[in-house]
């Protein structure tokens, strides 16, 4: 076996992050689902919070979801009461609003959020964690950097402005 056979990547990295993922939502949901909310709704609740009245158009970007998923994920909180629907400014638009209701809801998921947060620190340690962070942060950029130019014309590729 080659010395270096350790230090290159194995197996593929769509799975490992998404099995990753899975277990760190799991972690996070079983906290949150004894505040009665899934980890969705808790990101939909403090998403609403954060922009304040707005248009479903504007909390699906800002969440980075389609326009569907945001609706379908509207639906049970608004059934709730925690989220409704008002006019917006014009006639034909819609504004997501959360309701006091809505904000309490939000408060005790977030004491049950920085709970799994906290149990997640201890579990993996503090310093992985801040590790794990940076490279998420670094991985991302590097990836939007590179779609980036990926879709810029061909003769404008590695030249600067």
């Amino acid at each position: 076996m080659p010395a270096n056979a350790f230090t290159q990547p194995r197996g593929c990295t769509n799975l490992q992050l998404r099995q990753l993922m899975r277990r760190v939502a799991q972690h996070y949901d079983s906290e949150l689902a004894q505040a009665g909310l899934k980890t969705t709704q808790y990101s939909l609740l403090s998403t609403a919070l954060a922009l304040g009245p707005s248009r479903p158009a504007d909390l699906a970007a800002a969440m980075k979801m389609d326009a569907s998923t945001l609706t379908r994920n509207l639906k049970p909180l608004i059934a709730a009461g925690w989220l409704r629907l008002e006019p917006g400014s014009d006639g034909r638009s819609r504004s997501v609003v959360l309701t006091p209701e809505g904000q309490a809801k939000r408060e005790e998921a977030k004491r049950r959020w920085k709970a799994a947060q906290l149990r997640l620190n201890a579990t993996l340690g503090e310093e992985r964690v801040v590790a794990l962070h940076a490279l998420i942060q670094e991985s991302m950029a590097l990836l939007t950097q590179a779609e980036a130019i990926s879709h810029e014309p061909p003769h404008m590729r590695g030249t600067t402005t």
